[in-house]
């Protein structure tokens, strides 16, 4: 695992919990001058997207060297904690787990699928080699990069950044994540006091993840974006301003 602390170190903390097949780098790194110039940042890189030889275990396990950094470091509480896509999974469970506090806990358009093993097993076996197919072969490559700049907006060099993601990490670091991801539930209607749960919902991905996000959480804070999963952090402005914004009005919300 690795635990960087940077920007305003004055700031309030505010944890950086990237998604599925990414480092911290990739997934906030179009935000995160931004975010320096506000707060103190502690951005997490799990085990086996970390640059080390380490595979990524389980949800769970991750979730407690979590727990532990801030424990050991922070006392055991954050002013806020954000997830990008899978790692909205963790920011539910630290939230859930009661072993730390985290004042806001911010979703980042999300899908908080569940299942159970035979399905998980189904859906890993499926995914998992196209997310470690996808840049095998020049054409593979560019036929991805094409579909991710048509769908997300995304920049040539953006769409460069995040498949590199889907062939520098350890195939079986990928499916790990994905599988446990899915076998990490949550409970409806979690409810912790003092801590207010936030989603930014990209509503292009659909009302049924609008859905869970109400059954999961008690009275969450939504905020709906005329957006696709995560495009806030892909690089165009127009999208990333109105979010950037939003979390800010979180972090200075009443708990």
């Amino acid at each position: 695992m690795q635990f960087e602390e940077m920007g305003n170190m004055s700031g309030k903390t505010l944890v950086l919990l990237p998604g599925t097949c990414c480092d911290w780098q990739t997934n906030f790194g179009s935000v995160i001058e931004k975010f320096s110039e506000k707060y103190h940042l502690i951005c997490v890189n799990y085990d086996g997207f970390d640059g080390s030889d380490e595979i990524f275990p389980d949800m769970i396990t991750v979730t407690e060297k979590i727990e532990k950094y801030i424990t050991d470091k922070h006392g055991g509480r954050v002013d806020g904690a954000i997830g990008s896509s899978l790692g909205s999974s963790f920011v539910g469970q630290l939230v859930m787990r009661k072993k730390i506090h985290i004042d806001h806990a911010i979703f980042g358009s999300p899908d908080l699928d569940q299942s159970g093993k035979i399905a998980a097993k189904l859906q890993s076996l499926l995914v998992v080699p196209l997310l470690t197919s996808f840049t095998k072969g020049e054409k593979k490559r560019n036929k991805t990069k094409e579909k991710l700049k048509n769908l997300f907006l995304m920049s040539d060099e953006t769409a460069e950044k995040f498949m590199n993601c889907f062939s520098k990490f350890n195939p079986e670091s990928i499916k790990n994540e994905y599988y446990t991801d899915l076998l990490t539930h949550l409970e409806d209607d979690i409810y912790v006091e003092h801590t207010r749960a936030h989603f930014i919902y990209a509503n292009k991905m659909g009302e049924k993840y609008l859905k869970r996000y109400k059954k999961y959480f008690h009275n969450p804070d939504i905020r709906e974006f005329d957006m696709q999963h995560e495009q806030w952090l892909l690089g165009e402005q127009k999208y990333a301003e109105p979010v950037l914004k939003a979390i800010d009005e979180f972090m200075e919300m009443t708990v």
